[in-house]
Formats: C-alpha cells, sequence, structure tokens
C-alpha cells in the first residue's frame, strides 16, 4: 500500500469517528436533558433526578447551596429581637420559644406598662455578651430563617433558648413544640419577667398589630 493511500484512510478514519462523536452528543444531552438553575443543578428529564454539575457553579452559588446544607453554624452572634440572632449574616429564629415583639408593651406587678419586647432582646444581648454562640439547625420558617437551638460556646453549653423561657423573657411556643413548656411553667410559677404581670402571648399580639 503506498503512503499516499495509507494517509487518505487514516483522514477518512478521523473523519468517521469525528462524525460519531456528533452524533452521540445530542443523544447524551437528551438523556441528561434540563436546563442548569442558579446553583448548577438541574432535573433530569428521563430519570426525574436532580442532581448538580460543580463546574456549572459560581463561588457566590457554592456557598449558598453549602449554607443550606449545613447544620451548625458557630461565631459571635449579633440579636436581633428576643427570639432571633445572627451569625455571618444568617439569621436564626430559636426553636420552640416565642419572645414579645419589639414595641410589644407588658405590666408589671404595679400595672405599669413597660416595652417588654425591647426588654427581651436587651436581656438576651447581656447574656451572650462577647461570647461565641453555636446553632444547629431545627427547621426553616416562612421567612427563610433557619429555626435552630443556639447555645453559648459549643454544643454543649447553655441552652439559650431555655434560659430565655425559665427568665419569663419569653414563652414557650407551644404551637410548634412542647420543649420549653417545662421551662415557662417555672418563670409562671415564680412569677419571673413578663409573668409578674399581665402579658399577652406574642402570637396573638401580631394578630392585633
Amino acid at each position: 500500500m503506498t503512503t499516499g493511500r495509507m494517509a487518505r484512510i487514516a483522514t477518512i478514519a478521523l473523519s468517521l469517528l469525528a462524525g460519531a462523536s456528533v452524533m452521540a452528543a445530542p443523544a447524551r444531552t437528551e438523556a441528561h436533558g434540563g436546563a442548569l438553575d442558579a446553583q448548577g443543578c438541574h432535573t433530569d428529564r428521563k430519570t426525574g433526578e436532580r442532581h448538580c454539575h460543580r463546574g456549572n457553579v459560581t463561588p457566590a452559588a457554592a456557598l449558598e447551596r453549602d449554607r443550606e446544607a449545613q447544620d451548625s453554624w458557630t461565631g459571635v452572634a449579633s440579636v436581633i429581637d428576643g427570639d432571633t440572632i445572627e451569625i455571618h449574616g444568617q439569621r436564626f429564629r430559636l426553636h420552640g420559644i416565642d419572645a414579645p415583639e419589639s414595641r410589644q408593651l407588658c405590666h408589671d406587678r404595679s400595672g405599669k406598662a413597660y416595652r417588654c419586647g425591647q426588654q427581651a432582646a436587651l436581656a438576651l444581648a447581656d447574656r451572650i455578651g462577647p461570647r461565641i454562640v453555636t446553632c444547629v439547625r431545627r427547621d426553616v420558617d416562612r421567612y427563610k430563617r433557619i429555626v435552630a437551638v443556639c447555645r453559648l460556646g459549643g454544643p454543649d453549653g447553655e441552652d439559650l433558648n431555655r434560659w430565655m423561657v425559665l427568665n419569663g423573657l419569653a414563652m414557650a411556643y407551644r404551637a410548634y413544640s412542647k420543649d420549653y413548656v417545662d421551662a415557662e411553667e417555672d418563670a409562671r410559677a415564680a412569677r419571673r419577667g413578663i409573668w409578674q404581670g399581665k402579658v399577652q402571648p406574642p402570637w396573638e399580639w401580631r394578630r392585633h398589630h
């Protein structure tokens, strides 16, 4: 076989291989179809399964996806109100409790009105001080806040949710959890905080304001 003929055969073989690759590509795309979302994920049209392609994920989307998958956060906390704190830009709603709203008024033993919601937030901030807080996810609420049990220091530290209820600064949020009912009963019996006088449950106050 001449050198020229061998060269022509090689060229034809390469062309056939290239054509086969082009023809196969649409089949793979169809079997693996579905547009990628902002997180670089999509649903396979054939199997109905959702999965992600790391190579197509932007750094911001990857960070958001990792944050959603995370179960525990530790850091310096900022107090938003009596049952909400923030760590590294992520807000946490304290699980199982409901503190008076910032503008809510309660009445002390003498019947004098005071801003119990503001007092709850200040008390929580004082309790935390400069110490770090660890929050462990329990759920996500309708405002996209992570519902969590938050503790001073590490995961074995003081339960801040319980501390708030035990000191009469918040109520057990029975509609969602019974975890702190015993702490509320203790605070009510001792007439601590909001239990010293007249108080409207925060969930009722919100319905009218």
